[in-house]
């Protein structure tokens, strides 16, 4: 093994930590996963990036990576720097590289990172802003195949410079995703979401070359429907009174968002649920905001349904609905919104 070899953590959530890549299957249906894509954005949004450190030339290159992202996929970054910020990159060079995935950041308090950079060899930044927006590792791609040594690959990373336990070498190498809830395509073997690893890790010798750039499918893949693309998305307004609109997931990996209002003399306990037998998966943004995430919520209402009941001030809330099979669900479902 190479002495310099750079592997990258995935920062999980306390109520993750602990949690395989795959559990149990549940209702007879597929395995869930620890990364799943109900941690992506709204399609459509600005995410604010401020700099917690980091020479003018770190920041500038970390900037620059985080921009081949929003080239394909229909997301902006927003370099403000603002306090809030929804992704706020540190520089410790003691911390390696690591990101939180997607709306987990949202988890974080204000004062701590989101995103370290640790060392930014090839294109770390990018690797990491992919993280960032939802993607997870292409080697943990359900459709790899790759055969791992894993005495070899527990014995490597449990020492310098990586120092992991064997849960964490579990967590960030050799469990796989579960096949429905990563992203659609076929193992990569050019995507910056994967990193080189030493023919001594596989069973077959097979080793995988580091890549510093994001690859065609990359690319394809980010501005595809599964993911964020360049597609005009108009919010639906429902009414706070009860009221339930009727809906539904047309197509796999369809991605509904809704509007309501809260007045500022109608502040107070809201519910937001979802009905029918349409298993999905709901998310809060708010107030006045389609990145500040309140609330999510998958199976919290009857049977398959979602519901979020929480207490709201006056302003303009976003509901994003997706299909819990986001590769190949479809169905009809209703949501309400009631005070």
């Amino acid at each position: 093994m190479r002495k310099n070899l750079k592997v990258c953590v995935d920062r999980v959530l306390p109520k993750d930590v602990g949690r395989p890549q795959q559990t149990i299957r549940m209702r007879g249906g597929p395995s869930r996963a620890v990364f799943e894509f109900k941690k992506m954005w709204i399609n459509g949004s600005t995410l604010r990036v401020k700099f917690m450190g980091g020479t003018a030339a770190q920041q500038a290159k970390a900037k620059l990576q985080a921009l081949w992202w929003s080239e394909h996929a229909n997301l902006k970054f927003d370099f403000n720097n603002a306090a809030d910020a929804d992704i706020r990159v540190s520089f410790d060079s003691s911390d390696g590289a690591w990101s939180y995935i997607g709306t987990d950041a949202k988890g974080i308090p204000l004062n701590q990172a989101t995103l370290n950079l640790g060392f930014m060899d090839g294109g770390t930044a990018a690797h990491e802003f992919g993280h960032a927006i939802g993607l997870g590792h292409e080697h943990q791609n359900p459709q790899g195949g790759i055969q791992w040594n894993e005495a070899a690959v527990l014995k490597d990373l449990s020492g310098p410079p990586n120092n992991w336990s064997a849960e964490q070498i579990r967590f960030n190498v050799l469990n796989k995703y579960s096949a429905d809830q990563i992203r659609g395509t076929k193992f990569d073997a050019d995507s910056i979401m994967l990193y080189q690893f030493p023919a001594s890790w596989t069973k077959n010798g097979m080793a995988t070359h580091g890549n510093d750039v994001i690859s065609a499918m990359d690319k394809a893949f980010i501005a595809s429907e599964q993911a964020y693309p360049r597609i005009a998305l108009t919010p639906v307004t429902l009414k706070t009174n009860g009221t339930a609109a009727s809906a539904s997931i047309g197509v796999p990996g369809e991605e509904d968002v809704y509007t309501f209002t809260v007045a500022l003399g109608k502040i107070g306990r809201h519910v937001i649920e979802t009905g029918g037998q349409t298993d999905v998966v709901m998310k809060l943004f708010g107030a006045n905001s389609q990145t500040n995430l309140i609330a999510e919520d998958d199976d919290g209402g009857v049977g398959f349904n979602s519901r979020i009941a929480t207490i709201l001030g006056p302003g303009k809330y976003f509901v994003q609905i997706r299909h819990y099979n986001k590769p190949n669900g479809t169905g009809s479902y209703t949501i309400k919104v009631t005070r």
